[in-house]
């Protein structure tokens, strides 16, 4: 009778034993690896906080969902993530809506030239009807935005003159994003803008392809563009968000749990990133004038108005309820 007990028992922690090593098996099986890409350098302050959103979904999700971080366009340039996330085989993106027009032209909207005169007017819009809007605009393309991020405000540099007043741009070799209303902007502003990948950029200003670029100042001096330009001039000519992106094949792939946490920490580090954006172009601004850049302010009323054209064009082509939105909040 003893011996029986004796094999009862065994058998009772056996089973448990078992059920252990399955419920552990089984929990292992369930883990989800999220890529996420971004263009920029690993000192970017989009990369540090992407690093912290993984810390924290890693931790809130006992390691079930890992998110892995890759940044300098190593999954590909924008439209390569951009499009990744459409067809479901780069799960997560962070990149500036003018990537996105690849897919469709109205998610550049954000980027009118010379629409938000302060930081806090463009983030109501994204927090708000605007941000709404754009992203049931991913939506239809299989894509689930997390939340609105910063790049910054952009500025010019080059290495031919400092850039006063429109007529300083006459002629200027300049790159630009692949974004059609970027081309058209700086083609009003009569400068000769030559699209290429951002993974080119560096190389085009070093052997002087193009005689400058336009972009936000952490980007500028985490790309080390003051290693090959000049002159640094503050237009703040566009405010850009940084789109933070899933695949809907990803995002369904999740729990309903998992999909919260992922949601709230976009948030709280989306938020950060913006401080971070923000806090940091005073201290970019000295390093970049440390390192020997010339820095000089634009005439801001002369080129806000000699924009106007493209408002005009876009307003034509993406219709009067997104421009309204704009208009709305940039008031």
């Amino acid at each position: 009778m003893k011996k029986f007990g004796r094999i009862l028992v065994l058998a009772v922690v056996l089973m448990v034993t078992a059920s252990l090593l399955f419920a552990a098996g089984a929990q292992e099986q369930k883990k989800v690896v999220l890529k996420v890409g971004h263009v920029f350098a690993a000192t970017h302050p989009w990369q540090i906080n992407l690093e912290g959103m993984a810390k924290d979904v890693s931790e809130a999700t006992n390691g079930a969902v890992e998110i892995q971080v890759f940044p300098a366009a190593q999954l590909g340039g924008d439209r390569d993530v951009a499009e990744g996330l459409r067809l479901g085989t780069i799960e997560m993106g962070l990149f500036g809506t003018g990537a996105l027009q690849s897919l469709d032209k109205r998610m550049i909207i954000e980027e009118l030239p010379y629409a938000w005169e302060t930081r806090e007017k463009a983030y109501a819009a994204m927090d708000g009807k605007l941000g709404d809007a754009l992203d049931k605009v991913m939506l239809e393309y299989g894509i689930v935005g997390l939340h609105y991020w910063e790049s910054g405000y952009r500025h010019i540099t080059n290495n031919t003159r400092p850039i006063n007043s429109v007529a300083d741009l006459k002629g200027l070799a300049l790159r630009v994003p692949e974004a059609e209303m970027r081309i058209d902007t700086f083609k009003q502003l009569g400068a000769l803008p030559t699209p290429l990948a951002f993974g080119e950029l560096f190389t085009a200003l070093q052997q002087g392809v193009v005689s400058g670029q336009e972009n936000p100042l952490a980007t500028i001096y985490s790309s080390r563009f003051q290693e090959v330009q000049k002159y640094l001039s503050l237009s703040y000519h566009i405010w850009g968000s940084g789109y933070l992106g899933i695949s809907e094949k990803a995002w369904k792939s999740l729990s309903k749990e998992q999909q919260t946490i992922i949601a709230e920490k976009a948030v709280v580090w989306g938020l950060k990133c913006r401080q971070d954006i923000a806090s940091s172009d005073a201290e970019y601004l000295a390093l970049l004038k440390k390192d020997g850049m010339q820095v000089n302010e634009t005439n801001f009323a002369e080129f806000q108005n000699a924009v106007k054209p493209v408002w005009d064009k876009y307003e034509k082509e993406y219709g009067t309820e997104l421009m309204s939105l704009v208009r709305e909040y940039a008031k």
